[in-house]
């Protein structure tokens, strides 16, 4: 029962996909086609042709041919041109909705870094060029160069296009090329080989439709492509593949979820604690974890001063310190009353610490301040700690460091 079901729809494809064969055709003239046996009467053909001037022609082989563009007179393909054009504009257009969207529409501080930056926009720049490159080849190919969806052409069907898909070659010249003349043409095409000659009329429909986009036919099999590649993409992904391994390992993973049960532990908790003295391996505890500052004692500077240490200390600095305590540690930082102002690095209190009393406060937090150790490594809060002394003596240069700058 299903195979005659089966066989039915395939005649039924067969029958309705032959229709233009029966189709009349009309009195106006296409073109003359020529069919050649061998790649090299073709490629001569083809030079032939474009030597003699003439414009609106094509060549039908039935595989790719090299040296044909030359034979044929080609030139490089224009798609190029408007791919980069969209290319571009998808470029700017993606640059112009990140630079839009972070720096006017919706603001926010993010560890002290500016609004726009170039550097975390060049994936979604890198996307957004992509994506119209690729529109722009396809849709400009197809439809400014191929001139589709064009899909009533008068050499469908024709014993000429049948030959040609098999094992001939063919030339076709136009009938609206400034140069056609039937009996020319005919003479250059026997000139070069040619066993046969045909001329090719339009149909009927070739002459009242010049771009059968809205074709109910078109159409049809558009949507009707559409509908079943949704329908098998849906079946094949959401049940004949949902429960087959490997394509089941997004949602079956031998993993426990927070807060979720377990059967494996005696408690049936999923989330465990560290076990006591636990330390992880390249880990060192900070000896001094919440303790007030004044219990630092044997805290010194490792790093020694170098450009490179208090370049780094500087880029630490602005991204998590300037925030609040500003780029100069004025204490005049961005937040705008958002956050408790917090006192300047150039106080007496701070300008008599040691840079290890810095360190604690960087490590441990102080009041309304957290702790940075998760944010900044260890020696980064070094390097942090050579550039605020650097601020400090800018701010508080004695006669000796003035005649030195001279």
């Amino acid at each position: 029962m299903v195979s005659i079901m089966i066989k039915k729809l395939i005649n039924f494809v067969k029958e309705y996909d032959s229709k233009d064969d029966r189709e009349p055709r009309s009195k106006k003239l296409f073109g003359l086609a020529a069919l050649y046996n061998t790649p090299n009467e073709i490629i001569t053909a083809a030079a032939d042709v474009a030597g003699k001037g003439y414009e609106k022609f094509d060549v039908y082989t039935p595989y790719p041919m090299h040296g044909m563009d030359d034979a044929m007179g080609m030139k490089s393909s224009k798609v190029g041109y408007v791919s980069f054009a969209l290319g571009l504009t998808g470029m700017c257009l993606a640059l112009l909705m990140i630079w839009w969207m972070s720096s006017v529409n919706y603001q926010n501080i993010i560890g002290g870094k500016p609004f726009f930056s170039l550097p975390p926009a060049i994936p979604i720049t890198f996307e957004g060029t992509v994506l119209l490159t690729g529109i722009a080849t396809v849709f400009g190919m197809l439809i400014l160069f191929n001139q589709l969806p064009k899909i009533n052409s008068p050499l469908n069907d024709t014993d000429f296009m049948k030959r040609v898909s098999s094992d001939k070659f063919g030339v076709v010249i136009k009938a609206d090329d400034e140069k056609f003349s039937d009996s020319e043409v005919r003479k250059l095409f026997l000139s070069g080989g040619a066993f046969e000659i045909q001329e090719i009329y339009y149909r009927e429909t070739n002459l009242g439709i010049k771009t059968p986009i809205f074709d109910g036919k078109f159409i049809s099999i558009i949507f009707a492509t559409a509908i079943l590649t949704a329908i098998i993409t849906y079946v094949t992904l959401n049940i004949a593949l949902y429960d087959v391994v490997p394509f089941d390992w997004m949602w079956k993973q031998a993993k426990i979820n927070s807060q979720s049960k377990s059967d494996f532990f005696p408690n049936k908790a999923g989330m465990r604690e560290p076990v006591n003295g636990t330390v992880a391996r390249g880990f060192l505890p900070y000896e001094y974890k919440g303790m007030p500052d004044s219990s630092v004692k044997l805290l010194s500077n490792p790093l020694a001063i170098s450009r490179k240490v208090l370049e780094r200390g500087q880029e630490r600095f602005n991204i998590y310190c300037s925030p609040c305590h500003g780029y100069f540690g004025e204490g005049d930082g961005r937040m705008k009353d958002q956050f408790p102002k917090p006192p300047s690095l150039h106080n007496q209190k701070v300008l008599n610490w040691s840079d290890g009393n810095i360190f604690h406060v960087i490590t441990n937090g102080q009041n309304v301040m957290p702790s940075y150790a998760e944010q900044v490594s260890v020696e980064d809060r070094w390097s942090i700690i050579h550039y605020i002394r650097t601020l400090q003596r800018s701010k508080n240069a004695s006669d000796e460091d003035l005649t030195k700058a001279k």
